[in-house]
């Protein structure tokens, strides 16, 4: 069935990992005229193709349908094919590979096959949906396709990032997602670190104690006399003020969970639904006394996490490799560890992971318990790093509109880079300009900008992502090589 497609369409390019059989029928996946096609195949006409939708192409011994990768085909798809549809990932080794142009997936499949690491492939949160001007269907559909056209049958998640709200969590599970990533910053109080004893009480005693399912004074009594031994002898054994601050700053982070916690288990009773707590975007570093609270808290009240994401010390800045004392990591990250393994044994979650090679080698040499890595921009990077390849015009145009817009773009980041810093541009040709991705100050601009490049106001963002889009799908193997290769080194250091 193959070979006869192949002969009436010799210009395809067929991908050979994607070739299954269904009851009779031939399922596999084309690039045909740079764009890419799921084609079924057979001998005799079928009633309804299993309800996809798409061109029959009657040839003498086979019928075929040449179907788009729309969304109606992709539900279609998860429908026939368990191993497209995306599954909790459990307390084991996942990285997120998030995909904010919807054509990464592949490729990171690609990386990721012969590791260890369980892929959470449709990663996406609220704010990258609003200023990519995507869909949480079309971010799993895209999944979906790149799973199938890959062959990869061991499992894939799907992460709902940065989730604040029910409507947050209505939006991803109706999308079909199976990771839901709880932002809670809202209800972190950082002034807690700088508030007198008296203040520090006054705010403990009107914490939503009935929320919390507890007293204050019963919660003193209780908490007053930790004492644990973490990693390598360390003791935990926090101070009055410790605890006081550490409540203050997390109680309402806690009682926020537990209520996204109940809402999904009240909501969605049947669905396979894993739960992340992000803590990562405060003003200081998750302190150890902070970490246990948090944990101890959930697990009394009978919320299981699959990971947490503590703000580690150092600078986790996007797109640029880890800012900070190696060894204070490890020793910190080790005794965060140990915590988790008291709870559940959740992963520690790597927020803004891409890029940070020094810290995965620090992880790597640790080799124990189990870690989740997110990244997102870094592959957007390597698109642009295509880009300037193979056009670098287009690259120098969507450079200096990165740099106009950096201003307003980086109210939301926490980063340090600045286009000043970005060596100029005049005089510079293909290879300079690709190398340009490899210096922390321009990696900083194209990250910050990418809503406004993909999905800003005016004609010039509908231009450069129509023209981004081409040319990754004109040199699309350049492109698949780029993110493999980027991917491999931010993998390798984990063995």
């Amino acid at each position: 069935m193959i070979d006869l497609f192949k002969k009436a369409y010799s210009s395809a390019e067929i991908y050979q990992q994607s070739v299954i059989e269904k009851e009779g029928t031939l399922f596999f996946m084309i690039r045909y005229k740079s764009q890419p096609y799921l084609v079924i195949g057979s001998e005799e006409k079928k009633s309804d193709y299993f309800s996809f939708h798409g061109e029959r192409i009657d040839l003498d011994g086979g019928i075929y349908l040449k179907c788009d990768l729309s969304a109606h085909n992709a539900g279609c798809l998860r429908s026939l094919f368990p191993f497209t549809k995306p599954v909790p990932a459990g307390k084991r080794n996942s990285y997120g590979l998030g995909d904010r142009l919807g054509n990464a997936g592949a490729a990171h499949v690609k990386a990721i096959r012969e590791t260890e690491f369980f892929p959470v492939l449709a990663q996406q949160s609220i704010r990258e949906l609003e200023r990519t001007g995507r869909t949480a269907e079309e971010v799993l559909d895209a999944a979906s396709w790149a799973v199938f056209r890959e062959g990869y049958k061991d499992g894939f998640g799907a992460d709902g990032d940065h989730l604040k709200t029910t409507e947050d969590i209505d939006l991803m599970m109706n999308a079909g997602f199976t990771m839901f990533t709880i932002d809670p910053s809202d209800y972190v109080v950082n002034e807690a670190i700088n508030m007198s004893h008296k203040e520090l009480m006054h705010h403990f005693e009107n914490l939503p104690w009935n929320m919390l399912d507890d007293q204050p004074e019963k919660f003193l009594e209780r908490v007053g006399r930790v004492d644990v031994l973490l990693h390598d002898g360390y003791k935990l054994s926090p101070s009055m003020n410790e605890i006081l601050t550490g409540m203050v700053k997390y109680g309402r982070v806690i009682t926020h969970t537990k209520m996204l916690a109940d809402y999904i288990k009240q909501t969605w009773p049947d669905y396979p639904a894993e739960l992340e707590l992000s803590v990562d975007e405060t003003d200081q570093p998750t302190t150890l006394t902070e970490h246990y609270l948090i944990a101890s808290e959930l697990a009394r009240l009978g919320v299981d996490l699959v990971s947490l994401a503590p703000r580690f010390c150092g600078d986790f800045e996007k797109g640029v490799d880890f800012r900070g004392d190696l060894d204070q990591f490890r020793d910190e990250y080790l005794q965060h560890l140990a915590i988790a393994g008291m709870f559940g044994g959740y992963k520690l979650s790597i927020h803004s992971g891409s890029d940070k090679f020094s810290v995965y080698e620090v992880i790597g040499s640790i080799n124990a318990g189990v870690v989740h890595v997110k990244t997102a921009g870094t592959s957007y990077l390597e698109a642009l790093r295509t880009v300037a390849e193979v056009n670098p015009e287009l690259f120098f145009q969507i450079l200096e509109f990165s740099k106009k817009r950096f201003n307003e773009d980086k109210k939301t980041y926490h980063i340090s880079g600045l286009p000043e810093n970005i060596p100029d541009l005049s005089s510079m040709k293909g290879d300079d300009l690709k190398n340009l991705l490899d210096q922390d100050g321009a990696r900083q601009v194209l990250h910050v900008a990418y809503g406004s490049v993909l999905h800003g106001q005016g004609e010039i963002s509908k231009k450069f992502k129509k023209e981004i889009m081409n040319a990754l799908e004109l040199h699309q193997d350049l492109y698949e090589s780029n993110l493999v290769k980027h991917f491999r080194r931010h993998l390798r250091p984990f063995g």
